[in-house]
């Protein structure tokens, strides 16, 4: 209670009454109660990052492909003996050409998928739990001091 000390005394002035004077008079006081309250503010931070690339995956393939070759088939009979009108030669010859289907690999590129990927933000409640003071007035009384207390809503 020194700050209310010297306030109240008739005609008798301390140091700290003198001081005080500029603000209040000798018949009033004034205690100001002040009380504490939370200030809340976000601020946003890199929490990481997702990197998204691609890895070659090598598979071994195995695949039948169907193949046709020509033969050339040769057949005898017997004709038993007839009589021909040709003389025998040389150049009498037959030329028959063959062929095969040959496999040829090769390989394309094919669009298999894609991928995307956006940002999305999500908001969710966190629990602050923090303990805030506050003042409030303490009144002693001496003696047969008479005090009215108008409580207010402060």
């Amino acid at each position: 209670m020194a700050i209310f000390e010297g306030m109240f005394k008739n005609g008798v002035e301390s140091k700290n009454s003198v001081e005080s004077k500029k603000e209040i008079t000798k018949d009033d006081a004034n205690l100001s109660l002040r009380k504490e309250e939370l200030d809340i503010a976000k601020s946003k931070i890199q929490k990481g990052d997702v990197e998204i690339g691609k890895e070659i995956i090598e598979e071994h393939k195995q695949v039948d492909v169907p193949v046709k070759r020509e033969e050339v088939v040769i057949e005898r009979r017997s004709l038993h003996n007839e009589a021909s009108d040709s003389p025998i030669t040389d150049e009498a010859t037959i030329k028959i050409p063959l062929s095969e289907e040959k496999v040829n690999v090769g390989k394309h590129t094919v669009i298999t998928g894609e991928i995307s990927a956006h940002k999305r933000e999500i908001e969710n409640t966190e629990h602050i739990d923090e303990t805030l003071k506050h003042e409030e007035a303490h009144i002693t009384k001496t003696g047969d001091a008479n005090i009215i207390d108008n409580k207010g809503d402060h």
